[in-house]
């Protein structure tokens, strides 16, 4: 379909992310018209293999029948009430599995509709914790470099990614910035199978300077994601939480990304065996179906809010479609998918293939610095010199060209800077595994010859 038969669709109205961009007219949105299993179908019948999840939050495939039943069961019996003084059946089931599930210790969840959202809601309570207990010293928070926690304000505040965050600095909270761990480029020369995290001094000399202002610290606990998928070892996460206590600063666990099985684990606070004071959840909680988030946290901070004399302690946070019966609903036809289908020991057979396949395919060429995987994600890391670990100038803009290759092939890859990565809806079959390595190979062997390298 050419720019002005799109056009003639009122494409024009839409104003994509990438809609200010030069090359939108020569490469416009793709028109996707259905989606069954791990592809996306557009409006000409062409496929696409959905590697990234459709940003992350597919588990269990497109127009999964099972979800797609429920979803159609509870719209037809409640698709919305106000969540003020009235409650219903889903959400009362989808919270007291949620804190079953959860690292222990967390035993209230507020609800709320996307993950920024959960971002907020976290940072604002542990600020009004502090005030309600006396420490009005305590309201800045300590962030992390190559951080992504969302795009409303306060979440931008705690992210550490310029290309989001540059824009709107005027805007943002006073942080307390601190150097994250980057096991690619390790400042320690170490390896993240048999580093103590020595990189946690970093946030020491933070908490030595501020811990009497820092009201939390906030982290994605074992990806980085939005950074190009760096990863980096539970043994941070265990050394952070000890610090935490140490210098009583909360810790909020971001999971929006990795929660529900991304890791290898359900949570990825489980591979550290930590119990964050917050647990942020989104993306997959719906399978990619609706817009819903929880904050997890803990009995000791929901008391702080309590308060039976009208003196206003309660956390006033609300939108209008917190709770929403349909998005409750189809989480909990979720997380009834994993326990029944038994969900992650299926996944341990996909990562290994995954990882091996993907270390056969990538690891020789000359402009894979590295392959790393967490889970059943995977992600190259492209590098203009393989031994300097140099990367490509981001102007010459690599991974997306690439992209925009891997479509033609039938593979959505859509890379984040000079990093490919694989995080597919845990569907895919082994062939299906096979053969998106094998096509993003080809793609990136063709596009560097011709390149020259």
């Amino acid at each position: 379909m050419t720019y002005e038969e799109l056009q003639a669709l009122d494409l024009e109205h839409i104003w994509h992310p990438c809609s200010q961009m030069k090359d939108y007219e020569s490469f416009p949105p793709i028109v996707i018209d259905r989606g069954e299993g791990v592809w996306l179908y557009d409006h000409e019948g062409k496929r696409y293999l959905d590697a990234v999840s459709s940003w992350w939050v597919n588990l269990f495939g497109h127009a999964n029948p099972r979800i797609s039943k429920a979803l159609a069961e509870q719209a037809h019996k409640l698709e919305h009430v106000i969540f003020a003084n009235f409650t219903h059946t889903p959400a009362i089931h989808l919270a007291a599995k949620l804190v079953e599930l959860t690292p222990k210790g967390l035993e209230k969840v507020f609800f709320s509709d996307n993950g920024s959202s959960a971002i907020e809601i976290a940072l604002k309570m542990s600020f009004q914790y502090r005030t309600q207990k006396n420490q009005p010293k305590k309201k800045r928070f300590l962030a992390f470099t190559d951080a992504y926690h969302g795009e409303t304000l306060g979440a931008l505040s705690v992210g550490g990614v310029d290309l989001y965050n540059e824009v709107y600095a005027p805007l943002l909270l006073n942080v307390v910035r601190t150097q994250g761990p980057d096991c690619f480029r390790c400042p320690f020369q170490d390896s993240p199978s048999t580093c103590n995290a020595p990189c946690i001094k970093y946030v020491e000399e933070k908490f030595i300077q501020h811990a009497d202002t820092i009201s939390a610290a906030i982290i994605e606990p074992l990806i980085q994601a939005a950074a190009g998928m760096k990863m980096f070892p539970p043994i941070y996460l265990k050394r952070l939480r000890e610090l935490c206590d140490t210098y009583d600063v909360h810790l909020i666990a971001d999971e929006v990304a990795v929660g529900f099985g991304r890791t290898g684990t359900l949570f990825a606070c489980e591979q550290a065996e930590v119990t964050p004071d917050f647990l942020c959840l989104s993306k997959g909680i719906t399978g990619g179906y609706l817009p819903l988030s929880a904050v997890l946290t803990t009995n000791e901070v929901y008391q702080a809010f309590y308060d039976d004399y009208g003196t206003m302690k309660a956390f006033l946070h609300s939108h209008s479609y917190s709770g929403n019966p349909l998005a409750i609903r189809v989480a909990q036809e979720v997380l009834a998918i994993f326990e029944e289908d038994h969900v992650m020991d299926q996944l341990a057979a996909k990562q290994k293939l995954l990882k091996e396949l993907a270390n056969a395919a990538f690891d020789n060429l000359p402009y894979v610095g590295e392959y790393r995987q967490i889970g059943l994600v995977g992600a190259i890391e492209l590098v203009a010199d393989k031994l300097t670990k140099e990367p490509f100038p981001s102007e010459e803009r690599i991974g997306y060209q690439i992209y925009q290759r891997a479509l033609e092939r039938e593979i959505l890859i859509r890379p984040l800077g000079n990093v490919i990565y694989f995080m597919p809806p845990y569907v895919i079959t082994d062939e299906e595994i096979k053969w998106m390595i094998e096509i993003t190979k080809e793609v990136l062997i063709q596009f560097f010859k011709e390149r020259g390298e």
